[in-house]
């Protein structure tokens, strides 16, 4: 374990034990907490928020999640409605379901589960989703307003990064975050709103030449490459602070989280980390779009 801790107003080293695990679950029931008497007076008001889900295809992880959100949203007293398509189902199928659940006023929120067969547009599929029922952050309408901050449902995987970074008070203001990812629900709208909080940010991605190089720069790194215990010990500085948004089969993250330890202030595990924070923020997307649908 680690002789050291980072301290983040001083900027200097100083004697500890070992480094802070940033528990998910403590946020996620702390998110649900504040969300429970939302539902309580929708309910009241003859009002269930629901929340869609549609799984095309058959893959066994993907079919994971859809019941862990389903589960989910039961504990809370949400309405979970499970919208299974064939694997051959085209875009066109596809973006008529997503329609349909548009029109549907007592559907609240929409999750396309990703990643759709290859053969599906899913840019069109996502964009396809109303960007009042978008409680997944992934429409092209609802990536640009989270760019300029005033996103109302921003993506779910980085609105829980940042939710664990605000709950346990880790200065983000001038700090060096180092993002490993580009895709447009986690790494590029994650950069977005880490430099929207006025931190200095670097995204990196797969053809990023000295990878370890930027990483062992940077004061917070997050991990959303989709690799198995792609980050190494020796990258990460002594005092960083890392959020591994990875989940790749094992229950492994993207970070080498044993290898890690001795030299972060601060690290998230795999599992109980930054997933359980991802669906409690889908599950507060969907309460508030049900409260913003009644005028609430």
């Amino acid at each position: 374990m680690p002789l050291y801790v980072f301290n983040w107003e001083k900027g200097m080293m100083s004697m500890t034990i070992r480094p802070f695990i940033l528990d998910g679950n403590e946020v996620a029931a702390n998110i649900k907490a504040l969300v429970e008497g939302d539902v309580k007076k929708l309910i009241a008001g003859g009002i269930i928020p629901c929340l869609a889900t549609i799984l095309v295809g058959d893959d066994p992880a993907s079919a994971t999640y859809v019941r862990m959100k389903a589960n989910a949203c039961k504990r809370l007293g949400i309405q979970s409605v499970r919208i299974e398509l064939p694997g051959e189902t085209t875009t066109e199928q596809l973006i008529r379901e997503i329609q349909q659940l548009n029109e549907n006023p007592g559907v609240h929120g929409i999750l396309l589960q990703h990643p759709v067969p290859h053969h599906i547009d899913e840019r069109a599929a996502f964009d396809a989703i109303s960007i009042e029922k978008d409680v997944d952050g992934v429409t092209t309408q609802g990536f640009a307003q989270n760019a300029f901050g005033f996103a109302a449902f921003p993506s779910c995987t980085p609105a829980a990064i940042i939710a664990i970074l605000d709950h346990y008070r880790l200065p983000v203001l001038g700090k060096h975050a180092v993002v490993i990812g580009r895709s447009p629900i986690l790494g590029k709208p994650v950069s977005a709103m880490l430099l929207n909080k006025d931190a200095t940010v670097t995204t990196c991605h797969s053809k990023t030449v000295n990878l370890e190089e930027f990483v062992r720069a940077a004061d917070i790194v997050v991990a959303a490459v989709g690799k198995p215990r792609f980050v190494k010990g020796d990258w990460v500085k002594p005092g960083a602070v890392v959020l591994d948004a990875g989940y790749n089969p094992g229950n492994i993250g993207d970070v080498d989280y044993e290898a890690c330890l001795p030299h972060v202030s601060a690290i998230t595990p795999v599992p109980a980390g930054v997933g359980p924070v991802t669906i409690a923020t889908l599950l507060k997307h969907t309460v508030a779009a049900a409260m913003k649908a009644q005028g609430y």
